[in-house]
């Protein structure tokens, strides 16, 4: 777990548990064995990127003994043990509320009745190594006993419970007086790392240091220090938890995949850049984003780390996570990240050296549509051949290229290959197919279809195939192509027809497959190729597009899930303030209607890039919403006449934040929230809040696309005179 704040809000969290601290008197010199000169390099204990299971993404804090031992051994009975998977690291919330006399840490007799070192045996006894928890500051980030002041004391208890893995969180590392922040986590990290050090066992040690500068001036700093003082680092926002969407694990993925990539020159073999757990497993994700990640995590020599309920692991995820190819990627011996050597739009191709001269080769579509994706071998930073050899380490198809490497990549999909310099004979050559739309006002749903020869060797007899969901339509169904020349191509040309969704996005999926022949050979070969049609209907009133629940009854609370965690606003506290259902709601010169929904309903739309009919004219347009987050994104507004203006829209978070982010003015502040388990925080403000973006003079609106950005939640709409 590690669960960085902003900095505004960790100054503040600094400032309290610095004085907390102080008052328990925890705010001592490490102990003198500890403090015993600097660490110059820890030692090298993961020569290679760190591989297991961790318990927190998926059952945060519902962990107990029977849990954390029932995943081990499915690690062993699934075979992902021996592929690499040997330890198991228990997250936060296995501690009691308090240490014991001796000051000793103590595991939670209810969850832990054998207590930590009997887990550490049975782990052991699978052949499982054991990992274990601990915070840098004066609590856990879930409110358990940390390790400030107590450094030997905690790593000493850690060896003698015979763990080999330890990962440090910094939730609540005090500022110490006459420091920066910095310096502060740079000392108290040093200290563990010391005192882990004079165990003399061989103990991993990951650090959560980086991930709390994340964005700041300073984050590459941290990050160096961190390789001095450990194996790995975690460095930026967590994963998303088990219980999140299944679009916003996609999202996280997206974005600890975004922010870990340009880190490559900061990781070198035995020091690892952690972009956080492994979701494979996990309800909402596809088969493709599933293996997306782990691609993309082995491209850059991240550890792999699962977190998700491995005793029902599907057939499919445990493929996924079992790929032996492509984990040899991940722990290739050269240690070396891959890094981005081509962009575009909606994708990103990786090449990453391996050990013996060949090279992985990652074509990563982050789109929400399919795309072919075309790269050479130069690019890839390979030799110069006549030919070169592509195993795609997924479908273990073997082909040859003279130097084009091209796929048609599936929305959130990755293409891993493995390219040697020089083919082999009888390979069959490397082919794709490719979509381009071609449509105009006269002929709609217009399509030109190619397939491209990148071999060596020509093709004959091709023929393409298409296919289409009920009721939808290609014309011809099927088409011959002329003889491809090596290195050349043949299209055809094909009509797509289909029904109008309803209102909202509408993703479908029409695919073409290719069979064909090299010359010279009798084997027939296949290729397929995907065209997304995305169909963006707009809702008729925003409240038809309303999709999330963000208030609720104090009686019923269940229903809430404002942040994602099932917290909502109270409406009995919204009442007080005035915000009744279809009450109008006057603020900032804004005029909006508050939802007319029950309490428990759907009530807000969060941001997905829908598209909302409104009408009216105006100097802007006006939101209220607010966040549970910190970002924003694009509105676009189109007009009547076919015209669009565009403006940035963000919300402070709904609570504990500044009021004035991203341009947004407080619209009315309702006391406390409803949790899961009824209402709870009173005495704190939960805020709803305007914000604008501008409208093109004398124009009328038609139509408001929102961000594609969930944290955003609105509940109305407004045009400003």
């Amino acid at each position: 777990m590690t669960t960085p704040l902003p900095r505004w809000l960790r100054a503040t969290v600094a400032c309290c548990t610095t004085l907390a601290a102080a008052s328990a008197g925890l705010l001592l010199a490490p102990p003198a064995q500890a403090a015993a000169g600097a660490v110059t390099q820890y030692p090298n204990f993961a020569p290679t990127p760190p591989m297991g299971w961790n318990d927190w993404s998926y059952y945060q804090c519902g962990i107990d003994e029977q849990t954390i031992l029932g995943n081990a051994r499915a690690l062993v009975s699934t075979g992902l043990a021996k592929k690499g998977y040997d330890t198991v690291t228990i997250d936060d919330c296995w501690m009691a509320q308090q240490r014991d006399a001796a000051g000793d840490l103590v595991a939670n007799p209810k969850l832990f009745p054998h207590g930590m070192a009997y887990v550490g045996q049975q782990l052991h006894k699978l052949g499982i190594k054991f990992g274990i928890y601990e915070d840098a500051g004066t609590n856990t980030c879930g409110g358990y006993p940390g390790s400030l002041g107590h450094w030997q004391q905690d790593a000493d208890l850690f060896a003698s419970w015979g763990v080999d893995y330890v990962k440090l969180d910094g939730c609540n590392v005090p500022t110490k007086t006459g420091e920066t922040d910095e310096q502060s986590y740079r000392d108290t990290y040093t200290a563990m790392s010391q005192a882990l050090l004079n165990t003399h066992r061989r103990i991993v040690f990951s650090i959560s240091a980086p991930a709390y500068f994340q964005g700041e001036a300073n984050w590459d700093s941290v990050i160096r220090w961190s390789a001095q003082l450990g194996n790995l680092w975690r460095e930026g926002a967590d994963i998303a938890l088990g219980q999140d969407s299944g679009a916003d694990k996609w999202a996280s993925i997206d974005y600890n995949y975004g922010y870990n990539v340009g880190l490559a020159a900061l990781q070198r073999p035995g020091r690892w850049n952690d972009p956080d757990f492994l979701l494979a497993g996990d309800s909402g994700l596809s088969r493709d984003e599933i293996q997306s990640q782990v691609s993309l995590w082995s491209m850059m020599a991240a550890p792999l780390i699962s977190s998700t309920d491995l005793t029902h692991l599907s057939p499919a995820a445990l493929a996924v996570l079992g790929n032996k190819d492509v984990i040899a990627v991940d722990q290739d011996r050269l240690g070396i990240q891959g890094r981005i050597v081509q962009q575009g739009t909606g994708y990103d191709v990786l090449s990453k050296p391996l050990a013996g001269g060949d090279r992985a080769v990652a074509l990563f579509n982050s789109s929400d549509r399919a795309q072919t994706v075309t790269t050479t071998a130069a690019k890839a930073g390979l030799r110069a051949a006549a030919g070169y050899s592509l195993r795609d380490l997924v479908t273990k198809q073997v082909t040859e290229t003279t130097g084009v490497i091209s796929a048609d990549v599936p929305p959130h999909a990755t293409v891993l290959l493995r390219v040697h310099s020089g083919a082999a004979r009888g390979l069959a050559p490397a082919t794709a197919i490719t979509w381009h739309d071609v449509s105009t006002a006269q002929h709609p749903g217009t399509y030109r279809v190619t397939l491209a020869d990148h071999g060596a060797v020509a093709l004959a007899d091709a023929r393409l195939r298409f296919a289409a969901p009920a009721g939808w339509t290609v014309t011809p169904s099927s088409a011959r192509l002329p003889r491809v020349a090596a290195g050349g191509s043949a299209s055809t040309t094909v009509t797509v027809h289909g029904p109008q969704g309803a209102p909202g996005t509408t993703v479908t999926p029409i695919s073409a497959t290719a069979a064909y022949r090299a010359v010279g050979s009798g084997r027939v070969d296949t290729v397929a190729g995907q065209q997304t049609i995305v169909q963006v209907v707009p809702y008729p009133t925003l409240a038809s597009a309303f999709d999330n629940v963000g208030a609720t009854s104090e009686s019923d609370t269940t229903p809430g899930n404002l942040d994602g965690g099932g917290d909502s606003y109270s409406t009995e506290a919204l009442a007080k303030a005035g915000a009744t259902p279809g009450a109008t709601i006057k603020a900032n010169g804004l005029s909006f209607t508050w939802p007319s929904a029950a309490p428990g309903t759907v009530d807000n739309v969060a941001a997905g890039g829908q598209e909302i009919t409104f009408g009216g004219q105006g100097s802007a347009l006006g939101f209220l919403g607010a966040e549970a987050g910190f970002v924003s994104g694009t509105v676009t507004v189109t007009y009547t006449d076919g015209s669009t203006s565009t403006g940035q829209l963000g919300f402070p978070n709904w609570c504990c934040a500044p009021t004035d982010a991203y341009g947004a003015k407080t619209a009315f502040t309702t006391d406390h929230r409803d949790t899961p388990t009824g209402p709870a925080n009173y005495g704190i403000s939960y805020g709803v809040f305007t914000n604008t973006v501008p409208l093109t003079p004398g124009k009328t609106v038609r139509f408001v696309t929102l961000p594609n950005a969930p944290a955003i939640h609105v509940f109305g709409l407004a045009v400003q005179p």
